[in-house]
C-alpha cells in the first residue's frame, strides 16, 4: 500500500523561516532542483537557481512573487548546469533583477542550449551575467549580508552562499544529506570537491543549516557524523 501524502507536511517542508529571513522552496524541471526566492520584511528578496522548464513552472514562481509583493533584487545562479539555469531568461525579463554568477562557470553556461537538447529541455535564451562574483564577496539585499565562497570541484564556477548571522548555507550541488555533488561532468574534479567541501564548508560550525540544490536540509554537524564521504 502506498503511503499516503500528508500535503500539509508536504508545504510546510518547501518553507523555511530563519530569523527574519523566508525561505520559499520550489521543486522544479525532471530533475527536481531546489529554486529558492529569499526574502525579508523589507520584502526585498532573491531568487536563487532558478530551474523552470515550463510555463507552469514560470507562472508558478511569478504567482508567488507577486502574491508577497517581493522585488527581487538578484538573480543568483550557485553553478552554471543546465538544470540550475533554466529559468535564467524568464527571471532577468521579468523581474529585470541582475543576473549573478562566478566568471569560471562561462564555459559551460555559454553552451547551455546544447545541453538543454542533450537532456531534453525546451530551448531557452540563457541571459549574460550582470555581475560576476569572487570569493569572499558579498551580497546585500534588504536587511540581509550573504558572503559568497567559491567552491569548485562538481564544476568550475560552483559558489555557495554563507549568511553567518542566521547561520546557514546554500550549496547548489556541492553537499548534498549523506553525499556529495558529483565530479563526472565537465570540470568535476573530486579531489578539489573534498578539499572545498573539508576547509571551506566544514570549518563554518556544526549547527550551520545546508542547503542544498536538490533534496532535502541537513546541518554540517550531521554530515560531519554520517556523510560516508566525509
Amino acid at each position: 500500500m502506498k503511503k499516503k501524502i500528508n500535503l500539509k507536511e508536504y508545504f510546510e517542508a518547501m518553507k523555511l523561516k530563519i530569523n527574519d529571513l523566508n525561505i520559499r522552496i520550489f521543486h522544479f524541471n525532471m530533475v527536481q532542483v531546489n529554486t529558492f526566492v529569499c526574502y525579508d520584511e523589507t520584502k526585498n528578496g532573491v531568487i536563487v537557481d532558478p530551474g523552470m522548464c515550463s510555463k507552469e513552472e514560470e507562472q508558478m514562481l511569478l504567482d508567488f512573487i507577486t502574491k508577497e509583493n517581493i522585488e527581487i533584487k538578484f538573480i543568483i545562479n550557485t553553478h552554471p548546469h543546465i538544470d540550475h539555469v533554466l529559468g535564467n531568461d524568464f527571471c532577468v525579463k521579468t523581474f529585470k533583477a541582475p543576473l549573478v554568477m562566478h566568471e569560471a562557470g562561462l564555459p559551460i553556461y555559454t553552451n547551455s542550449a546544447s545541453y538543454a537538447v542533450s537532456f531534453g529541455f525546451p530551448i531557452s535564451d540563457y541571459p549574460t551575467s550582470d555581475i560576476f562574483v569572487n570569493d569572499e564577496d558579498t551580497l546585500s539585499f534588504g536587511n540581509q549580508v550573504w558572503k559568497v565562497i567559491y567552491t569548485p570541484g562538481h564544476a568550475d564556477g560552483s559558489i555557495c552562499l554563507y549568511d553567518e548571522k542566521n547561520k546557514f548555507v546554500i550549496v547548489g550541488d556541492v553537499l548534498f544529506m549523506g553525499s556529495i555533488g558529483r565530479t563526472d561532468l565537465p570540470t568535476g574534479n573530486f579531489h578539489q570537491l573534498m578539499q572545498n567541501i573539508k576547509e571551506k564548508l566544514l570549518t563554518l560550525g556544526d549547527d550551520i543549516l545546508v542547503i542544498p540544490g536538490h533534496a532535502e536540509t541537513t546541518t554540517i554537524g550531521a554530515e560531519k557524523m554520517n556523510n560516508p564521504y566525509l
